[in-house]
């Protein structure tokens, strides 16, 4: 029997979490939602199997935890933002579950823990703390290609607001109001921009840091961003993003 506890702050998120578990007959050990609180229950019971870790607490990073508490628990990271960073991690056969979490993706990250659980390789606090900053080490577009009729127009980075999806296709906007198609994904666009300048705010867009004018509360604890010379939609930032989205704009 799989020993488990989850350490996430969001009580509902943790709740649900719980139910998914227990659908594949996994017991939640217990639920912890702070730095603080995971300290002293680490501190005073016996480790688990496995941890249901989110990485953004309400007191802090949830790294902090480890520099109190030494542990070979295996753990799957939970997470509302999916910057490429985190991606990596499986680079050291630790998962990672975007929320809200899917049941597929759930059992298979059990399955993959049940298959490596035997190995010999355990968590190394700082080789992912060094994972985190992939992003200070990688090289990023610095500009796009757009055909303009029979042209192809260069744009620099600098001049984008940002990159929107509409009718199956790619645009990106630039602060002169004009919009340009370009031959890439959103997904792809996550990994070839700088997450510190760029955030995927929703399904249909990715914003610059830099041309943020308002930000405004919206409705089911949302934020409305305005953008300079952007007036194509509503850009609204995901109820599930909205956290990720405030860390990244303190960054």
């Amino acid at each position: 029997m799989i020993k488990l506890i989850i350490i996430e702050d969001e009580k509902p998120a943790a709740r649900r979490l719980q139910r998914m578990l227990s659908k594949i007959d996994i017991d939640v050990q217990t639920m912890l939602h702070s730095v603080a609180e995971s300290i002293a229950w680490l501190k005073n019971n016996e480790h688990p199997d496995l941890i249901f870790l989110d990485i953004q607490l309400s007191d802090g990073l949830s790294f902090e935890i480890f520099d109190h508490v030494k542990t070979d628990s295996s753990i799957i990271f939970t997470t509302a933002y999916d910057e490429y960073a985190l991606r990596a991690f499986k680079l050291n056969s630790i998962d990672y579950l975007l929320k809200p979490i899917d049941e597929d993706e759930l059992k298979a990250a059990i399955k993959k823990f049940k298959n490596t659980q035997q190995s010999a390789e355990n968590i190394n606090i700082n080789n992912l703390r060094s994972l985190l900053n992939l992003s200070e080490k990688r090289t990023y577009k610095t500009r796009f290609t757009a055909q303009v009729g029979q042209h192809l127009k260069l744009v620099d980075v600098s001049d984008i607001t940002c990159f929107y999806s509409e009718n199956k296709a790619t645009f990106l906007h630039c602060y002169s109001g004009r919009n340009y198609p370009v031959e890439v994904s959103l997904e792809q666009l996550e990994e070839e921009l700088d997450p510190d300048k760029f955030y995927r705010i929703n399904r249909k867009c990715i914003m610059n840091i830099s041309a943020i004018s308002d930000i405004v509360s919206y409705t089911n604890s949302r934020l409305e961003i305005k953008l300079e010379n952007f007036n194509e939609f509503q850009l609204v930032v995901s109820r599930e993003r909205v956290k990720g989205f405030k860390t990244w704009l303190n960054n």
